[in-house]
């Protein structure tokens, strides 16, 4: 199954027999699946890519068709495209699009670029810019109790407090079950608890200390903050220095082939300038805008 097809499936869109249609109506006529698919051939590699990781975002693709085809539509309905200064705008952007499809077919690297021992020389000479301080991945479990919380407010958090210790203590449940059932902090609740990575200087300083001494999937005695109690989980964490290789390895070659494209682009246009050198007529430039504006 090839990368359209698995995007396809992802989605869980009504995809199930060839031409099957995703929407129908008028004017614009129906949107088929080999229209959906004949759009996503036309996407470049990091859209697709996009796609792959949220296949959601489909239903926004054959949304966006169908808009387009109903101002199509419309335009064509008013013969839009048979006025000379559209058809000129038209013909530009077509010469426009030709040039700029060329230009990227002949100047992208090859397939194999950059090669092993290329990325290895720019990781190395990039190592410096790379450098990271020590971080970590932390989840909690909050519950409000700020100090001016009246007695009735109080007693209803601690009790909601020891809940929570004694569901922890019996590991029934992970603590990503209880962080998404019983955390009042909702951003991090709705993700099981996970605040993500944090740097040393992010962690607020009252729970830096605490922080820094939990060991990876340790889990916090309750500390008390002026909003509330925060429960903590060391999910991950990473020491200070660059990160390996490996975890930048797809970023790099994306900047590595983009940085090679550039320079053979630029490369090729020189070569093409001196191979046909340009000359202007200043006087009949000026003279030829300035009837044009009149």
């Amino acid at each position: 199954m090839n990368l359209l097809s698995r995007l396809i499936c992802a989605a869980g869109a009504c995809f199930v027999t060839a031409g099957s249609v995703v929407y129908a109506g008028e004017p614009a006529g129906p949107v088929t699946e080999a229209d959906v698919i004949d759009a996503l051939q036309k996407l470049d590699a990091s859209e697709q890519t996009a796609l792959a990781k949220d296949p959601a975002l489909l239903q926004q693709v054959a949304q966006l068709m169908l808009t387009q085809r109903l101002l199509l539509s419309e335009a064509r309905r008013q013969k839009w495209d048979e006025r000379p200064d559209v058809q000129s705008k038209m013909e530009r952007a077509r010469e426009k699009a030709l040039a700029e499809s060329w230009l990227q077919s002949a100047t992208e690297p090859p397939a194999d670029y950059p090669s092993e021992a290329e990325l290895k020389s720019a990781y190395e000479a990039m190592r410096p810019s790379l450098e990271r301080p020590r971080q970590f991945r932390i989840a909690q479990i909050f519950i409000a109790m700020p100090q001016t919380a009246d007695r009735e407010a109080a007693a209803r958090a601690t009790a909601k407090l020891a809940r929570v210790k004694k569901q922890m203590a019996s590991y029934e449940r992970d603590f990503s079950e209880i962080a998404g059932a019983e955390s009042e902090d909702a951003s991090s609740a709705a993700a099981g608890g996970e605040i993500g990575w944090l740097s040393e200087a992010q962690v607020q300083p009252e729970l830096r200390p605490l922080v820094t001494k939990l060991l990876k999937h340790e889990v916090s005695e309750p500390v008390r903050l002026k909003d509330g109690w925060h429960i903590l989980k060391c999910l991950d964490k990473r020491e200070a220095g660059a990160p390996p290789l490996e975890e930048v390895r797809p970023s790099l070659t994306t900047r590595l082939r983009a940085e090679k494209t550039k320079a053979n682009s630029e490369a090729l246009v020189a070569r093409l300038l001196k191979e046909n050198p340009v000359t202007l007529n200043e006087v009949a430039l000026s003279g030829a805008v300035n009837r044009q504006s009149k």
